[in-house]
């Protein structure tokens, strides 16, 4: 990162900041990308979308043909390919196996240079084995079984395996901690938890039996535990524990499992996302507008072909584990690597290597991941040999253009589009996205995707010109979106539709700008009004990484008496910078005012070693901001650390 040292912040905002636009790199693989002419595909989902989402709904293998595309008599709970009956398991893994039966399927990297890979013929067949262990163990069609696994194989052979029965999976990411684990398995009702004895981050043993063992205890619903041996790490045996290689090896167990015939409204996982206040939220994701949702826009942002190795640094714990690590690659027939542990352990050159040795052709990964390792400079990806990538993706909050620079030459090597995109756990997938066929823009998450109709409004739900920032909000209904809260309607009505009846409230904001471009500026409660200007935490945020020695900030605003809100900042610097103390800091305030304007100044920097975050990578600068008000934290339940 010398080279960044002798780029100021303007340079570096005139190359690739404001809405300077950077065509696709490769003329050739956009002409060829499966999205075809975006404007004109777009134009007729908003004008036809019922033939739009018939259309779509072709790529998808159905048992039973659906009557009718959408049912909005009861709205906001609505119903998508009604009539229609399908299954997971016929589309990820039953329609390739005649074709892609020997085709690696999944390729699994353990933090101790362990490997694995599973061809499409041999998950199906480990599938049908723990299909056939669960239905020994009760579950049946609508039961929950909670999975809090660490990434090994087995975790995504016991999400599909629940899905084959028609049971419904939730699976919690693998470290959170016993308070949260339980509060989980007691809203889902789980019967069944499905665990390991531990797992590995950063060369440190996650407990992850013990996390259990202790948020069973008072859970009367859990009947059965089973247990992966997988890091050597010695268990507590209770009467509810069953051990899964036990289980698998069974002779009973061998043999196909039938498949469930399942509705196209049948609950198909929940996936729990915490709010700022009240317990974590169950978010419901239905079978049939999942899949068909899932597999176009992975069509069409991801432009999937025959032979690809995605390589997504997510876990299944989260959304874009459930949607990019397991089912969209699976479904498009491509091969899905998944890895253990951290992207900095044993060294900051882990991912790299892991593209250059299993030659991904697509990375998709989270923007704080990217930041956090251009700390560690060009000489980590330019140790490994990156060439058989294609495409870059992210998503998970905005990327500076700074991050987005480096992203972009240092690892995309100038010649692969950056897919930004703009979703959440409540979307299941990209619902703003750049495309390979269009310019791209650093810093914004690019265009609404096909059959997303999206707005820009102000407090009263009134759309505002362009370039002016408001609250983001979604027009009309999309079928892979959720369709309640579990066990709780009255907050999903709540939440989402009755502050401006008739839109989905996706609690961010954002301007579009005159080319249709969507900047998203942060959570609503993330944008500050300073002495009547609207600044938004991460123009801020990326003001301060601009400079050569910041590596990560973030930015919350506080109460203050004469400009409303005074912007307080926290900020990692980079490897090798110390803190040099109050010049420094003037340094820094001077660098935002020089690249933002006086009024974003910020009031006071602290150097910090390192930021809350959710384990998805998300900053949470409500924690920033309770603490420095002394409020209570809220759910906290997904704080990294």
């Amino acid at each position: 990162m010398q080279a960044d040292a002798n780029r100021s912040g303007a340079d570096l905002h005139a190359a690739y900041g404001g809405d300077h636009q950077v065509p696709p790199p490769n003329p050739q693989l956009a002409m060829e990308a499966q999205v075809g002419d975006y404007q004109r595909l777009y134009r007729r989902s908003l004008e036809d979308p019922d033939a739009f989402w018939r259309e779509s709904a072709q790529d998808i293998t159905w048992h039973t043909p659906f009557t009718q595309v959408l049912d909005d008599r009861q709205a906001p709970f609505y119903k998508w390919f009604v009539g229609g009956k399908t299954n997971v398991v016929t589309n990820a893994l039953e329609r390739h196996l005649a074709a892609r039966g020997s085709q690696t399927a999944l390729i699994w990297e353990g933090e101790d240079g362990a490997s694995r890979t599973l061809s499409y013929a041999e998950l199906n067949e480990q599938v049908n084995r723990f299909a056939n262990v669960l239905r020994s163990l009760g579950i049946n069609k609508g039961d929950r079984v909670a999975i809090y696994m660490p990434r090994i194989p087995e975790q995504p052979i016991a999400m599909l395996a629940t899905a084959k029965l028609g049971a419904v999976h939730m699976v919690v990411y693998g470290g959170l901690s016993t308070e949260a684990l339980h509060a989980r398995i007691a809203d889902a009702q789980a019967k069944v938890v499905v665990t390991a004895d531990g797992g590995h981050i950063n060369g440190k043993l996650i407990e992850l039996k013990r996390i259990t063992d202790e948020a069973v205890a008072h859970a009367p619903s859990v009947e059965t535990v089973v247990c992966v041996k997988h890091a050597g790490n010695p268990i507590n045996q209770t009467p509810r524990d069953r051990d899964w290689h036990t289980l698998m090896d069974d002779p009973q167990m061998v043999g196909p499992c039938p498949t469930a015939s399942m509705d196209s409204e049948d609950p198909f996982f929940i996936i729990y996302t915490s709010g700022s206040t009240g317990a974590p939220k169950g978010v419901v994701h239905t079978v049939g507008g999942y899949l068909v949702d899932v597999y176009s826009s992975l069509k069409w942002a991801l432009d999937f072909r025959d032979g690809d190795i995605l390589f997504c640094t997510s876990d299944a714990g989260w959304i874009v584990g459930h949607s990019i690590v397991l089912y969209g690659p699976l479904m498009h027939g491509v091969t899905t690597i998944m890895y253990e542990g951290a992207p900095t352990y044993p060294n900051p050159g882990r991912w790299w290597n892991i593209v250059e040795r299993h030659k991904a052709t697509i990375m998709y990964t989270a923007p704080t991941g990217v930041r956090g390792l251009m700390r560690f400079g060009a000489e980590w990806p330019a140790k490994s040999d990156l060439s058989s990538l294609r495409l870059l993706s992210i998503a998970g909050e905005p990327l500076n253009p700074e991050a987005w620079r480096w992203f972009f030459e240092e690892i995309g090597q100038s010649r692969c589009p950056i897919i930004d995109s703009w979703w959440q756990t409540e979307t299941s997938k990209p619902m703003i996205s750049n495309l390979p066929t269009v310019a791209m823009k650093p810093g914004s998450c690019g265009l609404p995707m096909p059959g997303v109709e999206i707005a820009v409004v102000d407090d009263n739900g009134l759309p505002v010109p362009p370039d002016t920032e408001g609250r983001l909000i979604i027009k009309r209904p999309w079928p892979g979106m959720l369709r309640t809260v579990y066990r709780d309607p009255d907050r999903y009505v709540q939440q989402y539709w009755s502050e401006l009846p008739g839109v989905y409230l996706t609690g961010d904001a954002a301007r579009i700008d005159s080319d249709g471009y969507t900047w998203v500026i942060g959570r609503t409660d993330d944008v500050m009004k300073v002495s009547g200007y609207r600044l938004g935490t991460a123009e801020v945020e990326s003001a301060l990484v601009s400079h050569p020695s910041v590596a990560e900030a973030a930015v919350i605003g506080l109460p203050h008496a004469i400009r409303g809100t005074a912007i307080h900042a926290f900020v990692i610097l980079r490897q090798g910078i110390a803190d040099t103390g109050d010049l420094f800091i003037e340094e820094l305030k001077g660098h935002v005012s020089n690249t933002m304007g006086p009024i974003a100044k910020p009031e006071a920097i602290t150097i910090v070693p390192k930021l809350p975050k959710t384990r998805s990578g998300k900053i949470m600068r409500r924690v920033l901001k309770a603490q420095a008000l002394g409020q209570p934290l809220g759910d906290t339940s997904t704080i990294e650390e």
